[in-house]
C-alpha cells in the first residue's frame, strides 16, 4: 500500500495557488509615471549642454527669418529700415516664375535637381560599398591606413579641391593625368574636355563629391555594422553562408534603418546643392548643365542688386524641402522603415 508524501501539493492545491497568484497580479497597483519636471529635472546635465545648440539655432536659422518680408517688398537696402520699404505682394513671385528670369529660374532648378540627385545616389552607394569592404578587412593596420587615406579629402576646401579637379581634368601637357591614363589604355583617341562639354557636367559635379566626401560618409555605416549581433554571422556560418552571401543576408538588413535614416535627411538638401564646384567651374560654355539655385541667386540676385528676387528663391528651397523631408518621411513609415518623426 503506498501513501502519498504530505510535502507534495495536490492538483487542488497548485490550482488555488495559481489562482491565487494571478488575483493578485490584478492587484497589484501600478507605478506611477513620473510627471514631466521631475524628468526634466533629472536630465538636467543633458538639458544644460543642449542649451548653446539650441540657442545657436534659434539665432542662426530662426531668427532671420523676418527678412521674408524682403520677398514682398522693393526692398532698397541702405534707404529705409525693413518696415518702411514699398509692399509689392507677389509681384517678385511672379517675376521669379514667368519670363526670361523664369525660364533660367526653371533651368537652375532642373540642374539643383540632377547634380543633387546623380550626387546622392552615387555618394549613397560608393560609401555602403566601402563600409563593406572595410569590414571584410581583418589586418587593422592596412584598415586604418586606407581610412586615413579615404579620409583626407574630407578636410579640404572645397576651393582648393575645385582646383584640383579642374587640372586633374585639363590636357595631359596642363597636368591632366585622368586623360593621360584613358589615352594610355587606348579608351580615348584624343584628349577629353570634360569641362566644356554640358552633356558631362553632372558627372564631374557627383564625381568630385564622390572623392570628397567618400571617406566621410563611411563612417555612420561603420559604426552601424559594429552594432549588428555577431552571432547573425555566426548562425550564417553554420548554415552554410559565404562571405557575400553575409552582406546580403545579414549585414545590409542591418544597417538599414542606418540608410533610410540618411536618406530622409538628405533628401530635404536636394535644392541645397553644393555651391562651390558648379561656382567655380562652371563657364559659359557649360552654363546650361553648370547654373544652380544658388548660382542662379548669387548672378541674378545679389550681384545686380535684387534682394528681393534672392529672398524669394530663398523661400521656394525651403518650402521644396519641408515638402520632400515630410514625403520621404511618410513613405518610410509606410514602408515599415525608420522614420524621422
Amino acid at each position: 500500500m503506498t501513501t502519498q508524501s504530505v510535502d507534495a501539493p495536490g492538483p487542488g492545491q497548485m490550482a488555488a495557488q495559481a489562482a491565487g497568484s494571478r488575483a493578485k497580479a490584478r492587484t497589484t497597483v501600478p507605478r506611477k509615471k513620473k510627471k514631466t519636471w521631475q524628468i526634466l529635472w533629472a536630465q538636467r546635465a543633458l538639458l544644460l549642454m543642449s542649451v548653446p545648440l539650441l540657442a545657436y539655432q534659434i539665432l542662426f536659422k530662426y531668427v532671420p527669418i523676418y527678412g521674408w518680408a524682403i520677398a514682398f517688398q522693393d526692398y532698397k537696402p541702405g534707404k529705409r529700415s525693413l518696415w518702411s520699404q514699398s509692399w509689392v505682394g507677389f509681384e517678385n513671385f511672379t517675376k521669379l516664375f514667368s519670363g526670361v528670369m523664369g525660364e533660367r529660374f526653371i533651368r537652375a532648378i532642373v540642374n539643383t535637381l540632377g547634380q543633387s540627385l546623380l550626387t546622392l545616389v552615387v555618394s549613397t552607394l560608393g560609401a555602403i560599398i566601402l563600409a563593406l569592404m572595410m569590414n571584410e578587412v581583418k589586418n587593422l593596420v592596412f584598415k586604418r591606413v586606407i581610412q586615413n587615406i579615404t579620409y583626407m579629402p574630407h578636410f579640404l576646401s572645397w576651393i582648393i579641391v575645385a582646383g584640383m579637379v579642374s587640372v586633374a581634368l585639363s590636357i595631359p601637357s596642363s597636368g591632366g593625368f585622368i586623360n593621360q591614363v584613358l589615352m594610355t589604355l587606348h579608351i580615348v583617341n584624343e584628349p577629353v574636355l570634360f569641362l566644356s562639354q554640358p552633356g558631362m557636367f553632372w558627372q564631374v559635379v557627383a564625381g568630385s563629391n564622390l572623392w570628397k566626401e567618400l571617406g566621410w560618409n563611411t563612417i555612420l555605416y561603420m559604426a552601424a555594422i559594429t552594432a549588428i549581433d555577431p552571432t547573425l554571422y555566426e548562425a550564417a556560418s553554420i548554415d552554410g553562408a559565404g562571405r557575400y552571401r553575409k552582406m546580403w543576408n545579414v549585414t545590409l538588413p542591418g544597417i538599414r534603418p542606418t540608410i533610410v535614416i540618411l536618406l530622409i535627411m538628405n533628401v530635404g538638401w536636394i535644392l541645397s546643392s553644393n555651391f562651390e564646384i558648379p561656382y567655380f567651374l562652371g563657364n559659359g560654355l557649360v552654363a546650361s548643365a553648370s547654373e544652380t539655385i544658388d548660382v542662379f541667386v548669387l548672378r541674378y540676385g545679389y550681384q545686380m542688386g535684387n534682394y528681393s528676387l534672392a529672398v524669394v528663391a530663398g523661400i521656394f528651397k525651403t518650402i521644396v524641402a519641408i515638402i520632400l523631408v515630410g514625403l520621404a518621411n511618410f513613405i518610410s513609415r509606410k514602408l515599415g522603415e525608420e522614420t524621422l518623426v
